[in-house]
């Protein structure tokens, strides 16, 4: 008895001095910049639900995509990184943008139900908060209880690992995610080129071949004489 006491003793002895010295521990760069790209993309999220103009909204969320895969070179996946910034911030949000800017959204009757749906958002938000408080907030998920993660050698590749599960253990969701966007692209070029009749369109070929007497057409009027006052 007096042995396993003695142990539980020095074990809260350790942890409790690895966790002071956690707390006590100084911050350095990496650190610093964590809670930098954090705290920017905290705030792009927040911009892009708050944000009036869509526009402005794609906009913030091409930089909470950016500020993410900042992120995730932090922790050493670069090849998540890149495909974050090449797929989403190069091909997506620029195809989503330009199909914002292309369709005429009138914004007035897109703020006309906020008002009305604003108590339901506002009860899945705080359902949703909490839920994530009740999952982060347990013992499990601190960083004493994280297992160290393995060495690796100096040939390891992210890519090539990455590479390897998804065409082999998730082949077929990654080729259904691949459908899915190309559907996607076809039904935004789609509504990009229809044809509105409230919206106007130039022909540069027909501009070219114009002639003046499609335009200006003279008219032939007799002088007015100008009456004479008595």
């Amino acid at each position: 008895m007096r042995r396993s006491s003695n142990a539980r003793l020095r074990a809260s002895i350790h942890g409790g001095s690895g966790k002071a010295a956690l707390r006590n521990k100084p911050m350095t760069l990496h650190t610093a910049c964590f809670y930098f790209f954090s705290t920017i993309l905290v705030l792009a999220a927040l911009r892009v639900i708050t944000a009036r103009n869509p526009v402005h909204a794609a906009l913030s969320l091409v930089l909470a995509f950016f500020t993410a895969s900042c992120l995730w070179m932090m922790l050493q996946a670069e090849f998540l990184a890149i495909t974050l910034v090449l797929v989403y911030v190069g091909a997506v949000m620029v195809l989503f943008l330009f199909v914002v800017m292309m369709l005429d959204i009138n914004i007035d009757q897109l703020r006309e139900g906020f008002w009305k749906y604003f108590p339901l958002g506002l009860t899945v938000a705080v359902l949703m908060v909490i839920e994530m408080v009740m999952v982060f907030a347990h013992k499990r998920f601190g960083l004493e209880n994280l297992p160290t993660p393995a060495s690796k050698p100096a040939d390891y590749s992210n890519t090539a690992e990455l590479g390897r599960v998804l065409y082999t253990d998730y082949v077929y969701p990654f080729e259904l995610a691949a459908v899915i966007l190309l559907v996607a692209i076809v039904a935004a070029i789609a509504l990009t080129l229809r044809r509105r009749k409230e919206t106007k369109y130039q022909n540069p070929a027909e501009q070219i071949r114009v002639k003046r007497a499609d335009r200006v057409r003279i008219v032939k009027m007799p002088s007015a004489k100008q009456s004479q006052e008595p």
